[in-house]
């Protein structure tokens, strides 16, 4: 008897099981699998729940099974390559995981934001804030049209393994809620970094004839997306195929846009970008919406299948991201023609206070990111807006101003 998997995909098609004597028990390899289960071309996708038809599919020889098949291999494989990390590298999980952290795009604007601003050069700072959230614009539209799955949930959807298994393990970080291709931690990471490796490469270029040192900051920046991807790979939040076009993605588009970034415009200008974002992407949603596509496709099976519902964040949410990146381009804008920053615009600051500034700016970020996380959907997406508005103004006028104000007092001669 033919069963039909409800759950169909734009990306490859649908499922028709056939009964077996296992019992829906573990599959042993990555290729046992393809016993259990016909390919067949997609007749439903994801814009209805049920088969058309369970007709098998043997005489069918068209290229969507061979597609289907081949990404069949990529998911079954990545699970494996998952489940060989987790085993060999045993009691490296807070490594992965802090490491997972650091390509988390918030980090774009929380951490490598404000370091690149204050440590390197303002100018640099403003691109990879730029780069960021550009390139997270993107990763979320992307995610809508590739309909990539998560191996959290694939693996037991697709009957690779039982939820009782408990292995692989998933972690705190594993639940997202979006689609998984690209790799959102990859491709943002990516282009937000460019320009600092870039430029950390055109300095030591400057002050150093070693052939070695000019190839560090590639290196090292390179090294980090490998780290990243492989942590995503580990925590089951996305295949190795994924993880691949998030990299490319990102270089790609840190390559194409640094020199392209704007740095200081006219207030419009800002308005003009954060509302574009907005309209673009809601335009986007409705017309697929329109067109008969489920995009919570994705929220409904991190729910489903995630370990613990606690992980599931209302910060892995495809509008999340939305709401970041319109606030941050609006909030730029915003602390750009602000007075406290038109005082401090021009001042060459010395190392001490470039870095009581950076120290700073990373610690109230962090509070005020991690303060005030309501419950309800609207108010959350309302602070986080304001949030994320304001994280802009602390870096380029507050902090700045108010670190002036602290070492003006301390260097200024005592009146007797």
């Amino acid at each position: 008897m033919y069963v039909c998997n409800v759950r169909s995909s734009l990306q490859g098609g649908i499922y028709r099981q056939v009964s077996q004597s296992s019992g829906g028990n573990k599959v042993n390899s990555p290729h046992q699998i393809y016993s259990n289960r016909i390919p067949v071309l997609p007749l439903a996708s994801r814009t209805s729940g049920k088969c058309s038809s369970c007709v098998p599919c043997r005489g069918q020889t068209d290229a969507g099974n061979w597609s289907f098949l081949i990404m069949d291999a990529f998911y079954s494989s990545g699970v494996w390559i998952a489940e060989i990390l987790q085993t060999s590298l045993p009691g490296l999980e807070e490594f992965w995981l802090w490491v997972t952290f650091l390509g988390d795009p918030k980090c774009v604007f929380i951490i490598y934001f404000p370091l690149a601003y204050f440590l390197l050069d303002q100018k640099v700072g403003v691109k990879v804030l730029w780069l960021g959230l550009i390139s997270e614009w993107l990763n979320l539209v992307s995610k809508w049209f590739l309909f990539g799955e998560r191996p959290f949930w694939w693996m037991f959807e697709s009957g690779f393994y039982k939820k009782e298994d408990g292995f692989p393990r998933q972690f705190p970080a594993s639940c997202e809620t979006g689609p998984g291709s690209p790799s959102g931690h990859c491709m943002i990471t990516g282009a937000a970094l460019w320009p600092v490796a870039t430029t950390l490469t055109a300095r030591i270029s400057q002050h150093s004839k070693s052939q070695i040192a000019k190839v560090v900051p590639m290196q090292v920046y390179l090294l980090l997306l490998l780290a990243v991807g492989l942590s995503r790979v580990f925590i089951l939040a996305h295949f190795p195929h994924q993880v691949l076009a998030g990299i490319l993605a990102g270089i790609s588009l840190g390559w194409l846009l640094q020199s392209r970034v704007p740095l200081e415009r006219e207030l419009p200008f800002y308005l003009w970008s954060s509302l574009s974002l907005l309209l673009s992407t809601l335009t986007t949603y409705w017309i697929l919406i329109a067109l008969g596509i489920d995009l919570s496709w994705s929220i409904n099976l991190a729910t489903k299948w995630c370990a613990n519902p606690r992980w599931i964040r209302m910060d892995t949410r495809p509008f999340a991201s939305l709401c970041r990146d319109v606030a941050t381009a609006l909030g730029l804008g915003l602390a750009f023609h602000s007075s406290s920053y038109n005082q401090q615009k021009g001042k060459e600051y010395g190392w001490l206070q470039r870095g009581c500034c950076a120290i700073l700016t990373l610690g109230l970020l962090r509070l005020l990111s991690d303060a005030a996380q309501p419950e309800g959907v609207a108010l959350w997406y309302g602070v986080s807006f304001v949030k994320y508005a304001t994280f802009p103004w602390v870096v380029v006028a507050l902090l700045p101003r108010v670190v002036s104000a602290m070492t003006s007092r301390m260097t200024s001669p005592h009146k007797e």
